[in-house]
């Protein structure tokens, strides 16, 4: 099997929520990185890392259209196996096919080139993919609570990790402060 390795001879990872705050891999470096043909969005139940079976949580995953900052980590080419196969373990826990892992081109902002980095897309085929509006998203958030924690540090995580970046996402502020309104 041959490595999803860009030109450069390193893996790129692309992460867009938990990823950036919580690679949980080895990495050299962390460029901001900009994806265009997807957005991020909460499209995902969670019944495992941010919810239960009983009380299901949401998780962000790549949608079609649109642009998506975040950050590309690049992976010295002898741990890519090894990385690889951690993030096909944290991003499909249970065996479903949550993600599909795809080859993209990102655009690497601190230093204008463009690289292939592996991204997790959103499987829309997957019992798990759904597309709430904002104010269910944020009760939904506000209550639910997994193996990693409640749902709400996850919102909050991304957002200050994206503020920390320079990017203000529109559509995870607005769910933020339905949130805040919501019942836990």
């Amino acid at each position: 099997m041959s490595l999803p390795l860009d030109p450069d001879g390193h893996l790129y990872v692309f992460g867009y929520g938990s990823l950036m705050w919580r690679p949980g891999f080895p990495h050299a470096q962390a460029h901001p990185a900009l994806l265009r043909g997807f957005h991020r969005r909460f499209c995902l139940w969670s019944r495992h890392y941010r919810g239960t079976p009983e009380t299901p949580g949401l998780v962000l995953g790549l949608d079609r259209g649109g642009a998506c900052r975040g950050l590309a980590f690049r992976v010295a080419a002898t741990d890519a196996p090894a990385v690889l196969d951690y993030l096909e373990e944290r991003e499909n826990p249970t065996g479903e096919s949550v993600y599909h892992r795809r080859l993209l081109p990102v655009h690497l902002l601190d230093g204008g080139r463009r690289a292939l980095a592996v991204a997790y897309v959103a499987d829309p085929a997957c019992r798990a993919f759904c597309r709430p509006c904002e104010a269910t998203a944020a009760q939904v958030i506000a209550r639910a609570r997994g193996k990693t924690g409640p749902n709400r540090e996850y919102l909050l995580n991304t957002l200050r990790h994206l503020e920390a970046l320079g990017v203000r996402d529109s559509r995870l502020a607005r769910i933020a402060a339905l949130m805040e309104g919501a019942p836990a």
